[in-house]
């Protein structure tokens, strides 16, 4: 098959099939097939192709995290002492996101912190690391776009709509979880495809019950599933990071046109120097180029400073190092 080199682009039909997973983690190979239109066996063969290699996983998020109780942190290292604080950083489980600059002398990264409270990361124990030469933090204020709302544009709007679940007329969302969907969600938190009978087994619930509830959470959204995949093996080689600067007036339009963007894979309102913050995923340098001349400069903005990243340390669904773990 096509995508046994590791760091190769996968073919077209292995990335079409990746971002009919990323509308509905829990899709089965016959719809799939239906929509793509591919037979349901090559379909179920390809996926347990790019499932069992690693080149893909399907998760389920914590959906129960605020994003707005959020810091972006760029932290100035001295040279050679990076892989030690992205270790320190990286073993912290209020540090979901580390990624290394391109440049080799910056981490970026994300923590989880109560809104106007003195964090002690930013406050105390970077500034008290020696190797630390400076650090800013800012304050995530309105989330536009997440990586789960990204989808790769591979698939035309009818094949999307058709694979995207729908929710029900009149459903209403349903309660706080309780016991029975919290270990529901446990098992599906790694692996969110894992069949009802697999979660009843291991849950000790009854099938009937767990099938039922896994629908109900997926109706009211509290199952939402992300597809990670190195971006690399979609074609995208190029990931950059990149702090905006939009006029206060203009900074709720200018990011909902960019969460829609199909390189957009992060789109964040922030207090700081630059108000708006985000992530894109592109081809080339001269994608990279076009997207900041042509997308970013037809919105208007005041200034943009952009950062390409070397090393995705830690993402939600891979471990320390960048690898599905």
């Amino acid at each position: 098959m096509a995508h046994q080199t590791a760091n190769s682009a996968l073919d077209e039909r292995d990335q079409r099939l990746v971002a009919a997973l990323q509308c509905d983690g829990r899709l089965t190979a016959e719809r799939a097939g239906e929509v793509l239109g591919m037979s349901p066996r090559t379909v179920h063969r390809r996926w347990q192709a790019l499932m069992g290699d690693g080149t893909c996983r399907v998760i389920a998020p914590h959906a129960g995290r605020d994003s707005v109780g959020a810091l972006f942190l760029r932290i100035r290292v001295l040279g050679g002492k990076l892989d030690a604080i992205t270790a320190a950083l990286a073993a912290r489980s209020d540090v979901p996101f580390i990624d290394v600059s391109a440049s080799g002398d910056e981490i970026l990264a994300v923590s989880w912190t109560l809104p106007g409270t003195r964090d002690h990361l930013v406050f105390r124990d970077l500034p008290a690391t020696r190797s630390v030469t400076s650090v800013a933090a800012d304050t995530v204020l309105h989330v536009f776009a997440e990586a789960s709302d990204w989808r790769h544009a591979v698939l035309s709007g009818a094949e999307r709509t058709a694979l995207t679940p729908l929710l029900p007329p009149g459903a209403a969302p349903a309660g706080m979880p309780d016991d029975i969907d919290r270990d529901i969600l446990a098992v599906l938190e790694e692996d969110a495809r894992t069949p009802a009978a697999v979660v009843a087994q291991r849950t000790g619930h009854p099938d009937s019950t767990v099938r039922r509830r896994i629908a109900r959470l997926t109706e009211s959204g509290r199952l939402l599933t992300q597809v990670v995949v190195d971006p690399r093996r979609l074609g995208l080689l190029i990931d950059a990071n990149i702090m905006v600067r939009v006029a206060p007036a203009r900074l709720d339009a200018v990011g909902r046109t960019l969460a829609e963007h199909p390189a957009v894979h992060g789109a964040f309102a922030t207090t700081g120097p630059s108000n708006l913050q985000i992530a894109i995923w592109v081809r080339d340098l001269e994608h990279l180029y076009r997207f900041l001349t042509q997308d970013l400069g037809s919105l208007g903005v005041d200034g943009a400073e952009t950062v390409i990243v070397g090393h995705a340390v830690k993402r939600p669904g891979k471990g320390p190092g960048g690898r599905a773990g």
